[in-house]
C-alpha cells in the first residue's frame, strides 16, 4: 500500500472537499454496512451474550464489536489486494470501494459514485479502535476478522449482530477461549483469535498471551503465541521467549521460538540467537537459528558464522 502513496495522493487531492470535513475524529460506534443488517444487542456481558447468540443462530451470521487498539500507523484492515485507505473513503484502484464481508469476497467492490460525506479529519495515524467480527455457522465459530472502522462492509446479505459496550477485558478472555485448540477448533480460527488479542490495547492482551505460550495444549497455539509475544511485549518478551526454547517439550514451539527472538529488536534478538546457536542441546533448534542468522544479515551474525568456518 505505501508503494502506491505518491499515485494515490492525487485521487485524494482530487476528492470534493466535504468528504474531508472535521469533526470529532471518534471512530465510529459500528461499521458502515450496505446488503446487510445491524442488529445491536448490549454486550455488557460479553462471554453469556456471544454464546447465546451463537446457540440461537440458524443461519449464517456475525457477530461483532468495537474495542480500543494499539495504535500504529499500519492498523488499518479492509480489502485485500491494491487498496488503500483515507479517512474513511476505502480507495481500490483509484475508484471508492466496498470491502465484501463473507468468505471468499474480500475484494473492494468499486462504485463511480461519490464517496459519502466523512464527519471526521483526515488521520495520519492508525484509528484506536478495531472492530472484531466473528462468522457463525453450524453454531460455531467459523472464521474471526479484524476490521478497520474506516472500512465500509458489505455483508452479502447477512445479519451482524452488534454487541455495543464490550469491555476490552472480556475481548480478550472471549478470545482465548477460541484460540484454545482443545474443542476441535481450526488453527485458521486459532491464528486470528491470537492477532486480535495481541492487537488489543489492554493491559490484559500480553499476560494472556504469555499463559497460553506457557499453558495451552496445543503446540501451535504456543507457538503462534510466542511470536506475537515477539511483537507486542517489549522488555518481557527476551525472558519469556527464551524459556519457551529452553524448557517447552515440543520441539516445533522450540523453532517457533527462535524465530521468534528473530522478530526482537536487533541488539536484543541478535545475541540470544547466537547464543541459542552455540549452546542449546537440541540440533534442529541450533539449526533454525543459525538460520535466522543467516537471514539477519548483521554484521554480528556474520562473525560467528566466520568463527564456526575458521575451526
Amino acid at each position: 500500500m505505501r508503494a502506491a502513496l505518491c499515485g494515490l495522493a492525487l485521487v485524494i487531492l482530487a476528492t470534493p472537499g466535504p468528504a474531508f470535513a472535521q469533526g470529532s475524529g471518534a471512530a465510529p460506534a459500528a461499521p458502515r454496512v450496505t446488503n446487510g443488517t445491524v442488529v445491536p444487542q448490549a454486550g455488557g456481558n460479553l462471554d453469556a451474550t456471544f454464546h447465546r447468540l451463537v446457540s440461537a443462530q440458524s443461519d449464517p451470521a456475525w457477530i461483532g464489536y468495537g474495542v480500543p487498539t494499539v495504535r500504529d500507523g499500519n492498523n488499518r484492515w479492509c480489502c485485500d489486494g491494491t487498496t488503500w485507505i483515507s479517512d474513511g473513503i476505502v480507495i481500490t484502484n483509484g475508484r471508492v470501494a466496498t470491502c465484501g464481508l463473507e468468505p471468499g469476497d474480500r475484494s473492494g467492490r468499486t462504485s463511480q459514485s461519490q464517496p459519502v460525506v466523512n464527519q471526521s479529519p483526515i488521520r495520519l495515524e492508525g484509528p484506536e479502535t478495531m472492530f472484531v467480527l466473528f462468522r457463525i455457522e453450524s453454531k460455531a465459530v467459523q472464521r474471526i476478522r479484524l476490521i478497520s472502522p474506516d472500512c465500509e462492509l458489505d455483508a452479502g446479505g447477512r445479519t451482524i449482530n452488534w454487541l455495543e459496550g464490550v469491555n476490552a477485558a472480556d475481548s480478550v478472555k472471549l478470545l482465548s477461549t477460541l484460540a484454545s485448540r482443545g474443542d476441535g477448533k481450526t488453527d485458521r480460527v486459532a491464528d486470528a483469535a491470537l492477532s486480535a488479542i495481541a492487537m488489543h490495547a489492554d493491559a490484559q492482551s500480553v499476560p494472556e498471551l504469555m499463559r497460553m505460550a506457557r499453558q495451552d495444549p496445543s503446540s501451535h497455539v504456543r507457538g503462534q503465541a510466542l511470536f506475537w509475544i515477539a511483537q507486542k511485549a517489549g522488555d518481557r518478551a527476551a525472558a519469556e521467549i527464551t524459556a519457551a526454547i529452553e524448557n517447552d517439550p515440543d520441539t516445533e514451539v522450540k523453532k517457533r521460538a527462535v524465530f521468534a527472538l528473530g522478530q526482537l529488536p536487533k541488539d536484543e534478538g541478535i545475541p540470544l540467537l547466537i547464543k541459542v546457536a552455540k549452546t542449546n542441546q537440541n540440533p534442529a533448534v541450533r539449526k533454525q537459528a543459525m538460520f535466522w542468522l543467516g537471514q539477519s544479515k548483521d554484521p554480528r551474525a556474520l562473525d560467528f558464522f566466520a568463527e564456526i568456518l575458521a575451526k
